[in-house]
């Protein structure tokens, strides 16, 4: 039984690769970042962290800058103190997850920033004398709960498909399970290339790839429509800034330039050929939460905006888009009147824009969400005091809080 320490062991590849370890019977600590942070600790820090393990295995990554855990820092800068820090703390192995594609002069940050890393760790110990070192390189990763696999099936329950590239982007799929096998041979001992390109059996296009994943869904064939790639690379670039999905322009220029590599070495590594994703997939069959999952994967930011939205423009009439003589009137109907009525007024004002800018931030939604309901509810105890009128007009002016507090307690539930 080896001790295992897993550097970005909460994410979806390190929560695999733990169980696959675990089900070997090994020891094994998944670190999250709150344990292990590549950005944050230094070498020493790591050495020390790392000093009761045999094995490393490094599944620390972004897809994107976040704050002051760049790509950079955590990639290339973090990975390479990891790297010196196994060597001093005496561990024996260690494997680090990279990319299909990765290239020092790639055209992307995501590509340069781990290519420093892969060529920093091979520097260090070339012949792995000291550390036996192993590089695993994915191609796309294809599994229940996978960032990029929740983001295709949204795409696969789609009534008509989206087409990216064509023949043009061709990569080559490989199952979870697949990565998380190679991982824990490699992880024992278990021969290999230093660099492994892990990849399923076969190419594929996106095309393809959209329809199995809504073929495992049990839903009909639909139709295709193509997306131009200026498009496509915009709203990935919008994507990018206003959510902390997968979607971004760097993922879409790493796909766009083709991600194949031939099988021979994994299947050597794994001891059997990797499995055809259509295979894999049918071993964990979809179930309907899985296709509400994906209908609903869209709707959190469409919900976040729509809501921040109507917040900030309520807050907007009331400072004087709407007449502020009838806005006095309606505050004297219950019995509201000078500076009282002012700082009603343009206080609650106030509290909206701040809410409804906030909420588009996504600065603590679940928080946000609660002061809009509290608001509400007290908003909606000073209308009692209102005319009948207000309640029972067709158009609903006050009942419309009842669908609008659903709608953010439904925020709330998809954000948190």
């Amino acid at each position: 039984m080896a001790r295992i320490l897993i550097v970005g062991g909460s994410g979806f590849i390190g929560r695999h690769i733990a169980g696959r370890l675990q089900d070997r019977g090994h020891y094994v600590v998944a670190s999250s970042r709150l344990e292990v942070d590549l950005a944050r600790d230094g070498e020493l820090q790591l050495r020390n962290k790392l000093a009761s393990f045999d094995v490393v295995v490094n599944c620390a990554g972004l897809v994107r800058d976040d704050g002051a855990n760049s790509m950079a820092a955590v990639h290339a800068e973090g990975a390479s103190n990891l790297f010196r820090a196994c060597l001093a703390a005496g561990v024996t192995r260690l494997i680090h997850l990279s990319a299909l594609g990765v290239e020092s002069d790639g055209e992307t940050l995501y590509q340069r920033s781990k290519a420093v890393a892969e060529e920093q760790l091979a520097s260090l110990d070339p012949d792995g004398a000291r550390l036996d070192w192993r590089i695993l390189r994915p191609s796309l990763v294809v599994g229940r709960g996978g960032a990029s696999t929740r983001w295709l099936l949204a795409a696969a329950v789609l009534p008509f498909l989206p087409s990216f590239g064509g023949d043009a982007w061709r990569f080559q799929p490989v199952h979870i399970s697949d990565l998380a096998d190679v991982a824990a041979r490699i992880s024992e001992g278990t021969p290999s290339p230093r660099r492994l390109d892990v990849v399923g059996p076969e190419p594929m296009t996106t095309d393809t790839l959209l329809t199995l994943l809504r073929e495992w869904l049990g839903l009909r064939p639909a139709r295709f429509f193509r997306v131009p790639y200026r498009l496509f690379l915009l709203a990935a670039s919008i994507g990018g800034r206003v959510s902390t999905g997968p979607l971004n322009r760097e993922v879409v220029k790493l796909l766009s330039r083709g991600n194949v590599a031939d099988s021979a070495p994994i299947t050597a590594a794994l001891g059997r050929p990797p499995r055809p994703i259509r295979d894999a997939l049918a071993l964990e069959p979809a179930y309907e939460a899985d296709r509400q999952a994906a209908r609903l994967f869209f709707l959190p930011p469409v919900l976040r905006w729509s809501l921040g939205l109507l917040w900030i423009a309520t807050g907007l009439l009331s400072f004087g888009l709407y007449p502020l003589e009838k806005s006095y009137a309606l505050l004297a109907e219950i019995g509201v009147h000078g500076q009282l009525a002012d700082a009603a007024l343009y206080g609650g004002a106030t509290v909206d824009l701040v809410l409804g800018v906030l909420l588009l931030l996504r600065w603590h939604p679940t928080l946000v969400g609660g002061a809009q309901l509290a608001t509400m509810l007290a908003f909606t105890i000073i209308a009692t005091r209102l005319p009948p009128d207000y309640w029972l007009h067709p158009f609903a002016p006050l009942l419309k809080n009842l669908p609008i507090a659903a709608a953010i307690f439904v925020m709330i539930a998809l954000e948190s």
